[in-house]
Parts: structure tokens; sequence; C-alpha cells
């Protein structure tokens, strides 16, 4: 029997715009130390569900625990204390175009950690070089960084602080197949080095299979399969085989023709 604390647990967890109902009772466990990779369809609330971690959104019911404490409507001070176990990787990257590299992954240091400067700059050097970036890359601009070297300077700035659970949203996102494999072995190699505890969601299936060590699918608003990826091809379940295989035909689609 399993008793370890779940790092991340999501109990139930709802949220809807309105009459838009995104979330309708999500269910998930991460264990300390492990990968999980949530995919779907575009609009199936996998933003959303990241959001509601991040407290970034309220959910309307449901419970969020880090490490077996409820995260849903902490005060701001406590709120604070739980996202410095977080680091994050942006779709996109989302960098500053007005900081250097170096400022850029070290932002988190300076900004919410009181870190000075010096100490700053000799841990974001550690960190590019971690992710294949030597010195000549820090005083540039983002402006002059190629896409794939934007997601390194991302995924530096996310591991700058050692967190205990990194998000990784849509982290391939605009990248050729070969940079995309980069990246993914660079968020491998990261992610073992720190130990730590990781969520992405992607619609980038290789990505998907070689991050993970578990996949949870979202579909309206639930999670409707999660397992190792050694079995995502034998799932037993009609929507994630459609799914995963890009297939025209199948429940999805059915599902759609019938709103219709």
């Amino acid at each position: 029997m399993n008793d370890v604390t779940p790092k991340l647990e999501l109990k139930n967890v709802k949220k809807a715009f309105g009459p838009k109902k995104v979330l309708q009772g999500v269910d998930l466990k991460i264990s300390p130390g492990k990968s999980l990779v949530i995919i779907g369809g575009s609009g199936t609330g996998k933003s959303v569900a990241l959001k509601c971690i991040l407290g970034l959104l309220h959910p309307d019911e449901g419970s969020i625990l880090i490490d077996g404490r409820e995260s849903v409507g902490l005060p701001p001070r406590e709120r604070d204390q739980v996202m410095h176990k977080f680091g994050m990787l942006f779709q996109g990257a989302a960098l500053f175009d007005s900081l250097r590299v170096w400022e850029n992954v070290a932002f988190g240091l300076i900004q919410g950690r009181g870190v000075d400067r010096r100490t700053a700059y000799d841990t974001a050097l550690e960190k590019l070089h971690s992710v294949g970036l030597d010195e000549s890359a820090a005083y540039l601009f983002p402006a002059e960084l190629s896409g794939g070297m934007q997601k390194r300077v991302g995924l530096a700035r996310a591991i700058a602080a050692n967190p205990e659970i990194i998000f990784f949203d849509e982290p391939t996102t605009g990248l050729d197949p070969i940079m995309a494999d980069v990246i993914n072995n660079l968020i491998v190699k990261s992610v073992k080095q720190l130990g730590a505890t990781t969520l992405s969601i992607t619609h980038d299936l290789a990505s998907a299979r070689k991050i993970a060590d578990e996949v949870a699918m979202i579909y309206q608003g639930k999670i409707i399969w999660q397992g190792p990826v050694s079995s995502l091809d034998r799932s037993g379940n009609d929507y994630v085989d459609q799914f995963i295989h890009g297939r025209a035909e199948g429940p999805i689609t059915d599902d759609i023709k019938a709103r219709v």
C-alpha cells in the first residue's frame, strides 16, 4: 500500500465562466519526484487547471493540496510561501524584453526572494550553463535569441531557485522537431538533477512520451484516464486512443457531431 503523501493533489476541482463549465470535477495525484503530463484537446481545461493550481484562478469547488496542505483560499502571505516551491516554464518562454538574459533568469531570485544581484548573477550563469548556454548569452536581450535559445533561458529561469515543483506549459510549442527534442532532453536532465516533481500540459505527444512518468488525459473537464506513459498505447480508453493517434473518426468527434 502506497502511503506517501502526494506532492500535488486535486480533488473534485470545478471551475466555470458564466454558463461555460470548464472543469467539472478534476481529480489528479502526482507523487514526489514524478513527472505527470496532462494531454487533451484545445479548450478541454488543461490551462485552467494549471491556473487554479498556481492561484491565478480560484476554483468554484474542490481542493488543491500541496504536500498534503490545502492551498485554495490561502491568505496572501501563505500563498507566497507556497509559490516559492514552484518553478514555471511558460508557453513561448515569456521572457521580459527589456531585461538581459541573466536578469530574466535571476528575476524571481532578485524580486521574489531578495537575493543580491551578484549572487543572483552567479546563480543565473550556473543555470544557463546547465541548459547549454555560456556567459556570452547572459548579456543578450531576448530579441537577439532564437526560439530554441529563448526556451533554454525560460527553462533556466524555471529552475533558478531549485523549485520543488515545476510546471511546463506547452514547452515545445513553436519549435522544430529537432529543437523540441533538445528541449525535452534538457527538461528531463534538469528535473532529474533537482529531484523535482513536474506537471506539464502539452499537445505534443512526442514530448509527453519523452518527459512523462505518467500521463493523464482531460476531456470535457474531467480526467478520463491516468496511467504510466508505458501504458499510453494500451490505455483501453477509446477517447485516449483516438487522441494519441490523431484519428478523424472516434468518440471525440462523435461527441462533437452530437452537440452540433
